[in-house]
């Protein structure tokens, strides 16, 4: 995979920004920094990154609030947030927020690249990998391609986060099909997320594609095994 994406890296620590920018521009990526999320909001009007690296502990606005107006401004650049190790329910938080993946402090600088890596790859800067399904699925008035991560409605394109395009293609490349949470962990290079991950990754997509998220009519728990896609008019 090409490395010429931009990330965006927001922290207020100006050693680890400067560290990240430094480690990330010698594996090839372009790289741009920002010191507070009123400062990413500014570089954000006139740059497109790839990916955002974003603090979620940061004076003034949070990491997590920032995260939360993007995806409410419908952008859909994909988010990792770097999280105090030792508290899971900010990481829930993010994700809940919208953000696509989480890193608890502190880390090794390879795991961080790691973590870009898979990303990028779910947000399809690199070809998906083949599966079974060979042709957009229906979801009722619906239409999703998997080989584009695309969702399109009746008023055109619904935006998807790169977490859940991947999580909707596992399950579309095996319709009718129970995946586990691991399952859906590897496919989305989640290993090490747990299983509550998973579940607000699985509650964002509903929002997405069920009339009513309470009551799905395509996308199932298996109580006990994991979930299911049941494609339909």
């Amino acid at each position: 995979m090409s490395n010429d994406a931009l990330v965006l890296v927001v922290d207020d620590d100006e050693q680890l920004r400067s560290r990240l920018q430094r480690y990330l521009l010698s594996n090839g990526f372009r790289v741009s920094t920002a010191d507070s999320a009123a400062s990413a909001r500014n570089s954000l009007r006139v740059l497109q990154p790839d990916l955002i690296v974003l603090d979620v502990t940061m004076p003034g606005e949070t990491g997590l609030h920032l995260t939360e107006a993007l995806r409410e401004d419908r952008n859909d650049t994909p988010i990792l947030l770097l999280t105090a190790r030792g508290d899971p329910e900010d990481r829930i938080a993010g994700l809940e927020a919208g953000a696509d993946d989480y890193l608890g402090k502190p880390f090794e600088p390879k795991e961080l690249l790691l973590r870009i890596r898979a990303m990028l790859r779910r947000a399809n800067l690199a070809p998906p990998p083949a599966g079974p399904a060979s042709g957009p699925v229906q979801l009722g008035a619906l239409l999703f391609d998997p080989a584009r991560g695309e969702l399109r409605g009746a008023s055109g394109i619904i935006r998807l986060t790169a977490g859940e395009a991947a999580l909707l293609g596992a399950l579309a490349n095996r319709p009718n099909e129970t995946l586990t949470r691991e399952d859906i962990a590897r496919t989305l290079d989640m290993d090490e997320a747990g299983e509550r991950a998973i579940d607000v990754q699985v509650t964002r997509l509903r929002r997405k594609i069920e009339a009513d998220p309470r009551e799905p009519r395509f996308l199932h728990t298996i109580r006990g095994r994991g979930y299911t896609l049941k494609p339909g008019l």
